[in-house]
């Protein structure tokens, strides 16, 4: 996946390998990634 530096953001994407929803958040300061986590959503 590719991220944006630019901005932080909470984004919903689906997995690749399961096609399961999962959370992704990211959080950047300036521009250094300082935040990443990836919660599975069940369904």
């Amino acid at each position: 996946m590719l991220l944006d530096p630019s901005v932080s953001q909470t984004y919903i994407e689906d997995c690749e390998v399961c096609c399961n929803p999962i959370e992704i958040s990211v959080r950047f300061d300036d521009q250094q990634l300082t935040s990443f986590e990836a919660n599975s959503i069940e369904q």
